[in-house]
């Protein structure tokens, strides 16, 4: 999220950020009304500062990251937490424990993958022991966590600029944008990489000097090409939304977006600052958001 020292600052104290976000507008157009139906919302003290929300159909768990504190505190005060996602309930409170700040999460191939700050984490799931941590030299801000199709593990440096990718257990750097974006949530569809970035040119107060995007990287060619028709804010989550498009969060100014499959932009709901790294089942149009500032899980039907 952005440069180190007032960023370090700012996002140690995280319950300072929260405040309603306003009814405001993309580019001169009127928010439309709320798409979402709520279906429940957890506060728990398992909860605490949650960044990711991931579902993995394999071990049918939604599982939770917990910042817990500061976003860069190497603390070892962060943690795992399993959701039923029918209910909304808790399932095993602290699953994993002794990481810093985890962030971005995703499951293949039965392990579970943690960005933590400078280092990727690798946790079996059966068993939830950590397997490994993969120190990764130069790294900032690692952030959300992507699978490519030959199982290799892509994650985002937001305070860099660098997209990392794991192979064979080894670490190297995938690409650094060219445009100098800074890249956030990723998700691969297909043979690309999605990238949303948090915006160009960033200030003190973590705004940008240019809104971010979609873009999308070839995964063999690195080539980038632009996904959204317009750059819409300081984007965090993404999500496939089954159709060709995407969801996107607005950590900021507390929205969520859709991009549909030819890069129109539309709101479907207003939150708080601090929506994070959503997930999203399309069988039952269940979209889970995390709210960092607010320590709470929602999830909702997608209308």
């Amino acid at each position: 999220m952005k440069p180190i020292l007032p960023f370090v600052a700012l996002i140690g104290v995280l319950a300072l950020f929260a405040g309603c976000a306003s009814r405001t507008t993309i580019h001169g157009v009127p928010d439309p009304e709320p798409k979402l139906k709520p279906l429940w919302t957890l506060t728990d003290p398992s909860i605490l500062n949650p960044e990711s929300a991931y579902f993995d159909s394999e071990s049918n768990t939604l599982y939770v990251s917990n910042v817990a504190g500061g976003a860069v505190d190497k603390d070892k005060n962060g943690w795992i937490t399993k959701v039923d996602v029918l209910t909304g309930k808790v399932t095993a409170p602290k699953w994993v424990t002794g990481l810093n700040a985890p962030k971005g999460i995703r499951v293949s191939k039965g392990t579970l993958w943690v960005s933590d700050i400078d280092q990727i984490v690798s946790i079996n799931v059966k068993t939830g022991k950590i397997l490994k941590r993969l120190k990764i030299w130069g790294a900032k801000f690692l952030n959300d966590v992507a699978v490519g199709p030959g199982g290799e593990i892509y994650f985002s440096d937001m305070v860099s600029g660098y997209i990392y990718v794991v192979r064979d257990g080894r670490a190297s750097v995938f690409v650094k944008d060219p445009e100098a974006e800074l890249p956030n949530g990723l998700f691969v569809k297909g043979n690309s990489l999605i990238v949303s970035s948090w915006g160009i040119g960033m200030n003190a107060d973590f705004s940008t000097m240019k809104s971010g995007n979609l873009a999308s990287f070839d995964l063999k060619t690195k080539r980038k090409t632009l996904v959204s028709n317009k750059s819409f804010g300081n984007l965090d989550g993404l999500e496939s939304d089954g159709n060709g498009g995407f969801f996107v969060t607005d950590w900021m100014v507390g929205k969520i977006y859709r991009v549909d499959a030819q890069g129109a932009v539309s709101l479907i709901d207003t939150d708080k600052q601090g929506v994070a790294d959503i997930g999203y089942i399309p069988a039952t149009k269940t979209l889970i958001v995390p709210q960092m500032n607010t320590s709470q899980i929602r999830a909702y039907t997608v209308q």
